[in-house]
């Protein structure tokens, strides 16, 4: 009997057996590792993470926390002896230090809006971290005890003044603290109707480097310049003047450089994500990857590594080099950087690298890793010869008892000669010579990239009988600039011809491929795109489109990025080109759309408001088409990826049904 036969299909509720294991953090010694495990509770279907650490010679694996909280962002001392990180077991997120000798967690700070962001001085004696601070108050503001808080009018001045996720922030900052260890002091270092981020000490621990847009209307500028802040002479030195938005600095261990992440964003809203580095004794920048057309960053999409967080630059204790995470044609992987503008591939295969972290000595990383069948684990990673060696093993169980559709690459020629990359999945318990249904899966973005990683939505979908097609049409990223500013002034242009070049190309060669039986679902950018394609073709059988763009000229003023996204991408403005944001809307198709629709959003969705999916659903209501609207309660544009559990479930069952009912 064949292996795959007695394993079941893929489930919606699997969902509960997927785990998440991230932010690795090698200790200075380099014999062990922490990292986050993330996962959801199936009794009370609630998230819940917590730490772990592994002995790297032994491989014995210890759980240092525990509870059904949120534990993470772990960090070492330099000395190795207390792990700093973030819980929120008090309700708002806090940092706490954790001896690791053993020895119960202490919390250190105690901010009304919490802390975040844990980045140790390199004598191991202060902490800096990111806490929220109302306007015209300070990190040491209690918040009132009141029995009953009294409902008050929010007083709005500023264009951005929400956020999707976060809600409200019209006068709430993001500033910058130090806390002393010892005594468990804690200093506010910038203040201001402005945010900061900060990004690391000096090696001498005399001065932090931030990153800020202190431009005088933030709403307008989008700059975002470094900044190097002196701890005692409380000076401050801007160190990219406005030259474009630049972060995630890293100081070289020997003081003379600071690398960063940017772009001086020549092409707006896709401008690649560049390597920069700052000369302390030229006191000058310059880009070392300006004639690499690739993004060097994770842009992979996905529905189970939300989590993860930008390791950005990391430096080798000689300050000769940095290792970091690059995206190109569907693969993220890990390179290293010299000083000099080298660049050389350390783990670069058909996979998606999540996370990543490394040894000063330059010989050792942890990774994570995922593939079109691996959720993801992490894994132990020689620099120098580039073996690798599994040492988290959350899945396999899963692994053992259910089969998975791989996904096979090719590349097309579309209409006009540009290539293509796509995915095809067969459907579970494919059979030679049967025909079977395909679901079109169309990314958010457009400006992120579908590659090798686990998506359980195209599991489930192949577990329900279907195969699924995915692509990376032009706007996507990691195939450079070019490719990526395609798309903007061209939404449901060449885009669009992308999406049914390769439809047609998977049934022009695979013969299992039922042309009668198309679907076709997307999120986003990708629900946008679901809208366009029903008001252009009849081919599709069924569609569901997610938190969408349905309306470019409400979209304009009710988007948390509305006016300055629509400007950008879609090249036109309100008041001066109101005529191109209806051309580009498929709340003008609505009379052309035949094929059976289902609207998918979520109320609390700020980014693309619900008002997208009510104008829709009312439009195609009113003309007597095949529609229905779900609504999900308190969701936000994060549903698919990091939402209610329950609701990513209900979601699923939605988008399943749908075809199965109609294709």
């Amino acid at each position: 009997m064949n292996v795959t036969e007695t394993k079941r299909k893929v489930e919606i509720n699997d969902l509960y057996k997927l785990s998440t294991a991230y932010d690795a953090q090698l200790s200075p010694d380099g014999k062990s590792a922490v990292y986050v495990v993330r996962k959801i509770n199936e009794e009370t279907a609630q998230y819940v993470s917590n730490l772990y650490v592994v002995d790297l010679e032994t491989k014995e694996e210890r759980q240092w926390t525990f509870g059904e909280h949120l534990h993470q962002t772990p960090t070492f001392s330099p000395d190795g002896t207390m792990l700093a990180f973030v819980s929120n077991r008090t309700k708002t997120n806090q940092i706490y230090l954790l001896p690791v000798n053993g020895g119960e967690a202490k919390q250190l700070t105690f901010f009304h809006k919490g802390a975040s962001n844990p980045i140790w001085s390199p004598d191991g004696k202060m902490l800096l971290c990111s806490a929220g601070v109302k306007s015209g108050e300070t990190i040491h503001t209690k918040e009132e005890q009141n029995e009953k808080k009294e409902l008050q009018p929010l007083v709005v001045d500023r264009l951005i003044y929400k956020a999707d996720g976060r809600g409200f922030i019209n006068d709430t900052y993001s500033q910058i603290a130090l806390i002393h260890i010892d005594s468990g002091e804690s200093v506010q270092l910038t203040e201001g109707d402005h945010s900061y981020a900060a990004s690391c000490w000096s090696p001498d621990g005399t001065a932090v480097v931030y990153s800020a847009n202190l431009s005088d209307d933030p709403d307008d500028v989008f700059t975002s310049d470094l900044y190097v802040y002196n701890i005692d002479s409380k000076e401050t030195v801007n160190l990219t003047t406005g030259q474009g938005s630049f972060g995630r600095a890293s100081w070289s261990p020997n003081g003379s450089y600071l690398a960063f992440l940017g772009s001086q964003e020549e092409n707006q809203t896709v401008t690649t994500t560049k390597i920069w580095l700052y000369d302390f004794s030229a006191q000058k920048m310059h880009c070392i990857t300006k004639e690499w057309d690739v993004d060097v960053e994770d842009v992979g999409v996905g529905d189970l590594h939300s989590w993860r967080r930008n390791p950005g630059l990391i430096w080798t204790a000689d300050s000769k080099g940095f290792y970091f995470l690059m995206s190109d044609q569907g693969n993220v992987g890990v390179y290293h950087g010299t000083v000099e503008g080298e660049l050389t591939p350390v783990l670069f295969e058909n996979l998606h690298v999540y996370d990543l972290s490394v040894h000063s000595n330059g010989e050792q990383a942890v990774v994570g890793i995922s593939t079109p069948t691996l959720p993801g684990e992490l894994y132990t990673l020689n620099l120098t010869s580039g073996d690798r060696e599994q040492i988290t093993h959350l899945h396999d169980a899963f692994l053992d008892d259910v089969v998975l559709a791989g996904a096979e690459s090719f590349t097309i020629k579309a209409s006009d000669g540009w290539d293509l990359q796509c995915w095809l999945m067969k459907p579970a318990g494919y059979e030679e010579g049967e025909k079977y249904p395909l679901i079109l899966e169309i990314h958010g973005g457009p400006h992120m990239m579908y590659g090798n990683t686990f998506v359980h939505e195209f599991q489930t979908l192949t577990a329900s009988g279907y195969g699924v097609l995915y692509i990376n049409p032009r706007g996507s990223k990691g195939y450079g600039q070019v490719f990526a500013d395609a798309v903007r002034g061209d939404y449901g242009g060449k885009d669009y011809q992308d999406l049914m070049d390769a439809v047609d190309y998977v049934i022009r060669e695979y013969d299992f491929v039922d042309e009668t039986r198309l679907g076709v679902t997307g999120g986003s950018y990708g629900g946008f795109m679901t809208n366009w394609i029903v008001g252009q073709t009849d081919r599709f059988k069924a569609a569901v489109t997610q938190r969408s763009i349905s309306n470019w000229i409400s979209f304009y003023g009710v988007s948390d990025i509305g006016y300055f996204f629509t400007e950008r991408e879609i090249k036109s403005d309100l008041y001066n080109n109101i005529e191109a944001l209806w051309k580009h809307s498929p709340l003008r198709l609505a009379d052309k759309v035949n094929t059976p629709l289902l609207i998918l959003h979520g109320e609390l969705d700020y980014r693309c408001p619900i008002e997208q999916g009510e104008q829709l659903f009312n439009a195609l209501k009113r003309k007597g088409k095949e529609t229905r609207f779900i609504r999900f309660p308190e969701a936000t544009h994060d549903l698919s990826r990091s939402g209610d559990p329950k609701l990513r479930l209900d979601r699923l069952t939605y988008i399943r049904d749908w075809f199965q009912q109609y294709v």
